[in-house]
């Protein structure tokens, strides 16, 4: 007797004795939704041949299933509502509850797109604190690839609700925008997040995508050869550092350097925050080590708290009072570290840090917290503290990595997680049938090393996803890349800049919409904490594109020029009100080229809905830039709803 499984929407368990890779049922949560006003197909797997009845909302809906086990219902459109319970019976029964119909969005991209609100816990924790909405839900699609194609199975996954704390994993940019939409209509919004930190735009895009990337198809080919893969992979050496037995003299001497017996001699004086490279320590990647006595009062003893330290370049391990308290394996996370009852002591404290780092500057990144605290005393703990240096790794041989020994090219390594197509594959194809409402797209930072690819890649992935969702329109929004890295005071080249002009031009994709952040980002980093801005900006695009609503929902777009001597005209799209200069100063972060390209700062001012731009210094103008670098200084043209306009570059 074939038992049946369910695939409704994301509800995907095996209960199947008719194929020998069919696993057992996982437990799968209720409280799904689906989309409103569309056809909703209801699918799965059953034995071959057998009588599968859907009943929902007082109907019931048969089929039956096909020779290789699989069936399919269809439910009418039906308006937003709920809960609901759906019964499917074939030789067994399943009941799915709780079920929302309204408005689902898929949420997709890299880390700013996974960032969950707990990680953003201190600047919302009233938002945390107050969520009490049960028809916002989301769904966090485990990270999960496939090279070999597409994928007709998740590995798990459950509904969340927007309630207390289990809000706290929903992705922080796909909550306010679900937010903000809830405000206007009070539909139930389904969020089903498909995003992986680290990723490339090619890992998501669907095979159909790339039909004018022949070297890309080459390699999806290649990938679907189980042969070809393994023979890549036992041909190419390991990247990671070999194995070796322990050479941190931080942890093989008599006592490790995180004990409070320990005695310390001859460590040397550092000041944190900051890079030990730009404090006496040249060219180093290994392990630091940094410890100081931190005076608590009595009011902390024996109180849980919480230390704040910041984020730290690589990896770290945090220990107080010898015990270990917290550790990070990369560099990108906060150190935001719980602190146990009974371990802190009124005055003399052990902190000691062990920072693992592999290139570039190691330590501690400026401009951010870093103290401790209870809920009655804060304690800093910027300032000098003392390091010595436990490891130091040799320098890499990448050559041997590239070339074998004789010289010749190594087979190309295969990282599953960046591989064209292998996140859609696994993370995304499994649901293809879903109509979903719209798709939000954050996703860049990875490309930034070609970025002038990136507009064809846009077009690739957008138009790959209509195709098989068979939604030829279906909404697309997407987040432009925010400021990031350091602030820029003259005319320069910026690979973040370039990328964001290639996302700029995607818009000539039809029913697509891109929100500008060039504001909202932070110079130190990735992953800055404003997402609600974002999010919020993102829905403002829905309410147009999805929803059909009349409102200004972009910052100014530049779309042509004209030039008259020495001086070009910028006209705009998206001028709502308005132009205007955010602050009240004069136009900054605009800057003109003759047809050299060598860039200089110019003036500019505002006529009506377009700018004026020269400099005495450029006779005959054939370029201009906006906010052209990874962290332009005071970028202010906004229009006057307070949407900021896109950074841009335009041959005149």
């Amino acid at each position: 007797m074939g038992r049946i499984f369910l695939v409704t929407f994301l509800l995907l368990a095996s209960i199947s004795t008719c194929f020998a890779n069919v696993k057992l049922p996982k437990l799968i949560s209720d409280g799904l939704v689906l989309q409103r006003n569309a056809n909703i197909p209801i699918w799965g797997w059953a034995s071959p041949g057998e009588k599968i009845t859907v009943s929902f909302k007082g109907k019931t809906y048969r089929t039956k299933t096909s020779e290789d086990g699989k069936w399919t219902v269809t439910l009418p459109k039906m308006k937003e509502g709920g809960p609901y319970t759906m019964t499917i019976s074939g030789n067994n029964i399943l009941e799915v509850k709780d079920i929302l119909i309204g408005d689902v969005w898929l949420c997709t991209g890299q880390s700013n797109m996974v960032h969950e609100l707990d990680i953003h816990d201190v600047a919302y924790e009233d938002e945390i604190k107050n969520a009490n909405n049960p028809n916002i839900r989301h769904f966090k699609i485990p990270t999960t690839t496939s090279i070999s194609g597409p994928q007709d199975d998740l590995a798990g996954g459950e509904w969340l609700k927007a309630i207390g704390e289990e809000v706290r994993p929903f992705s922080a940019v796909a909550y306010f925008f679900a937010k903000k939409i809830y405000e206007k209509y009070g539909v139930p919004i389904g969020l089903v997040n498909a995003s992986v930190g680290g990723t490339p735009i090619e890992a998501w895009t669907p095979k159909e995508g790339f039909k004018n990337f022949p070297d890309i198809l080459k390699i999806i080919q290649e990938n679907a050869d189980t042969a070809f893969v393994n023979s890549q992979t036992s041909n190419t050496p390991a990247f990671d550092r070999e194995p070796t037995k322990p050479s941190d003299k931080g942890l093989i001497g008599e006592l490790p350097w995180y004990d409070v017996n320990f005695k310390p001699k001859n460590w040397r004086r550092i000041n944190i925050p900051g890079y030990w490279e730009d404090q006496g320590a040249k060219d180093l990647n290994g392990v630091v080590w940094f410890r100081r006595e931190v005076e608590l009062p009595k009011s902390m003893e024996n109180k849980e708290g919480r230390i704040f330290m910041g984020r730290i370049i690589d990896a770290d391990e945090l220990y107080i009072n010898g015990v270990k308290v917290g550790e990070k394996t990369y560099q990108y996370p906060q150190r935001r570290y719980k602190i146990p009852a009974n371990l802190l002591k009124a005055g003399k404290n052990i902190f000691v840090v062990r920072v693992t780092n592999n290139n570039g500057k190691g330590g501690f990144v400026p401009d951010k917290p870093y103290y401790i605290f209870t809920k009655t005393d804060t304690v800093d703990l910027k300032g000098y503290w003392q390091y010595k240096v436990g490891e130091v790794f040799p320098p890499r041989d990448f050559s041997a990595f590239r070339r074998n020994n004789n010289g010749e090219p190594r087979p190309r390594r295969i990282n599953p997680q960046n591989e064209p197509s292998s996140l859609y594959n696994a993370m995304i194809a499994p649901y293809k049938q879903f109509p979903f409402k719209g798709i939000l797209w954050y996703q860049g930072e990875s490309n930034t090393g070609q970025p002038e690819v990136y507009e064809h890649y846009m077009h690739a992935l957008i138009n790959g996803w209509r195709e098989v969702f068979n939604r030829p329109e279906i909404p697309v929004i997407y987040a432009q890349l925010p400021n990031f890295m350091d602030v820029s005071y003259v005319p320069s080249e910026s690979n973040w800049a370039a990328l964001r002009h290639s996302q700029l031009k995607a818009l000539s994709i039809p029913n697509s919409a891109m929100t500008v952040n060039i504001d909202l980002g932070e110079w130190n980093d990735i992953h800055p904490d404003n997402k609600k801005d974002v999010g919020e900006r993102m829905a403002l695009a829905g309410l147009k594109l999805a929803y059909g609503e009349d409102l200004v929902y972009s910052g100014p777009i530049a779309k042509e020029s004209q030039v008259d001597g020495n001086k070009a005209t910028i006209l705009f799209n998206h001028t709502g009100s308005g132009l205007m200069a955010i602050d009240g100063e004069p136009l900054s972060e605009f800057a003109i080229a003759g047809a050299d390209k060598k860039f200089v700062w110019a003036k500019a001012k505002i006529e009506g809905d377009k700018v004026v731009v020269w400099s005495d210094d450029i006779a005959e103008p054939k370029f201009v830039r906006y906010a052209w670098a990874d962290n332009p200084d005071n970028p202010n043209l906004y229009n006057k709803e307070g949407l900021p306009a896109s950074p841009f570059e335009i041959e005149l």
